[in-house]
C-alpha cells in the first residue's frame, strides 16, 4: 500500500507552488506514494495557468483557505504569504500526528515573511518540535555525497557557544548514527567537528568548548559503541580523504554543515528532522524569489525529499531513530 505523504506548498510567492505542480506530474511519485499538496488550490491553479501546465486534480490538494490568491505577487515578501505557509505546515503536522498522513514533506518557506506575519518560530524545525512536544530535535541533511547533522540550528553565531552541551552533542551523535545505520544498513562512521578554528588548538582559541563539551561527548559516544572521531578542525574535516571514510558529520552550527553540503550536493540533499514522533523531510533550498513562477525551478530536491519520506513511512524506520530519548 502506498503511503499518503503531506507535501506543504511553502511560501505562495516562491517556487513552492510550481515545484508542487511539477511533482504531481511525475509518474514515479505516484508509484511510491499518494502525495497530497497542503496549500491553496486557487493559487496553484493561477500558477499552472500562467505556465501553461495542467491544473492539479482536486484529490491531490488539501485546500486550506485564508489566502487571497489573486493578490499574491511572485517574488515579493508578504506577511499574508508567511501566514499562509505557516497554516499549511500546522495542518500537515496535525494530520501526521493524528495518523491521517504517513509522513510530512515541507516546501520552502521565507523566514522574514513568517516574522512579518507574527509567527513565533524561526523555521520549520522549531515549530515541529513545539507542536509534537519533542524535547530534543536536530536537522540532518543527507545526500550520497555528504551528510551533516546540526547541534544548533537557526541562531546567531554569538548564541552558539552557550547552546552547546555534552548532552546536546551526544544526542545529535546518537540520533544521527541510528538514522544512518538504518539508511545505509550497516555500521557507520561519524566525524564530529570542533567549534573553533583548528578545533581550539588545545584551548588557545575560544572558551575551551572542545575540552568542555565536544570531546567528552565524543568519548561517551565511543563508550556506547558508536564509531566516532573528533573533534576535528573544521577547516580540514571536509576534505576528500576524510569524506571518503565518513558517513555523517556532526556540526556545531548551521553554516558549518550547510556550506560544504550545499557546495557538494545542493540539488540532491534532503533535510530530515530527527527526534520527532513523525516523519518529516524537506527540500534543502529556499524560496528562490528571483525565479518564482517562471517554470525554472529544479524539482529534484523535492522529489528526493518525497522519496525519502515515503521510504521512512513505508518501512516504519522512524521508530528506532527519529524519536528522542530525552
Amino acid at each position: 500500500m502506498r503511503p499518503v505523504i503531506a507535501v506543504t506548498m511553502g511560501d505562495p510567492a516562491g517556487v513552492g507552488p510550481e515545484l508542487c505542480l511539477r511533482l504531481l506530474q511525475l509518474p514515479q511519485v505516484h508509484e511510491i506514494c499518494q502525495p497530497i499538496i497542503y496549500g491553496d488550490r486557487a493559487l496553484l491553479g493561477r500558477v499552472a495557468r500562467q505556465l501553461g501546465w495542467p491544473e492539479p486534480a482536486a484529490e491531490w490538494v488539501r485546500d486550506i483557505p485564508g489566502l487571497d490568491a489573486a493578490a499574491v505577487t511572485p517574488g515579493r515578501i508578504a506577511a499574508s504569504c508567511g501566514e499562509a505557509s505557516y497554516r499549511y505546515v500546522c495542518h500537515a503536522i496535525e494530520d501526521a500526528l493524528a495518523g491521517r498522513v504517513a509522513a510530512l514533506c515541507t516546501g520552502p518557506i521565507h523566514k522574514e515573511a513568517w516574522h512579518q506575519a507574527g509567527v513565533p518560530y524561526p523555521g520549520h524545525t522549531e515549530l515541529l518540535a513545539d507542536m509534537t512536544r519533542s524535547p530534543f530535535t536536530c536537522m540532518m541533511l543527507t545526500s550520497e555525497a555528504i551528510t551533516c547533522s546540526l547541534v544548533t540550528g537557526h541562531v546567531g553565531y554569538g548564541e552558539v557557544p552557550r547552546l552547546l552541551s555534552v548532552e546536546s552533542i551526544l544526542q545529535t551523535i546518537r540520533l544521527t548514527a541510528r538514522a544512518m545505520q538504518r539508511l545505509r544498513q550497516r555500521e557507520v562512521r561519524l566525524v564530529v567537528c570542533g567549534l573553533n578554528p583548528h578545533a581550539g588548538e588545545h584551548g588557545l582559541f575560544g572558551e575551551q568548548e572542545e575540552e568542555r563539551f565536544i570531546a567528552p561527548a565524543v568519548s561517551q559516544a565511543a563508550r556506547e559503541g558508536y564509531l566516532v572521531e573528533g573533534p576535528l578542525s573544521p577547516d580540514t574535516a571536509f576534505i576528500r580523504s576524510i569524506r571518503q571514510r565518513t558517513d555523517a558529520y556532526i556540526c556545531m552550527y548551521h553554516d558549518q554543515g550547510l556550506i560544504p553540503l550545499k557546495a557538494l550536493a545542493f540539488e540532491e540533499a534532503v533535510n530530515v528532522t530527527l527526534g520527532l514522533p513523525i516523519v518529516r523531510t524537506s527540500v534543502d533550498h529556499g524560496t528562490a524569489f528571483d525565479i518564482a513562477w517562471k517554470g525554472m525551478a529544479e524539482v529534484s530536491s523535492l522529489m528526493r525529499a518525497v522519496e525519502l519520506a515515503a521510504r521512512l513511512a513505508k518501512d516504519r524506520l522512524q521508530e528506532p531513530f527519529l524519536k528522542s530519548e530525552v
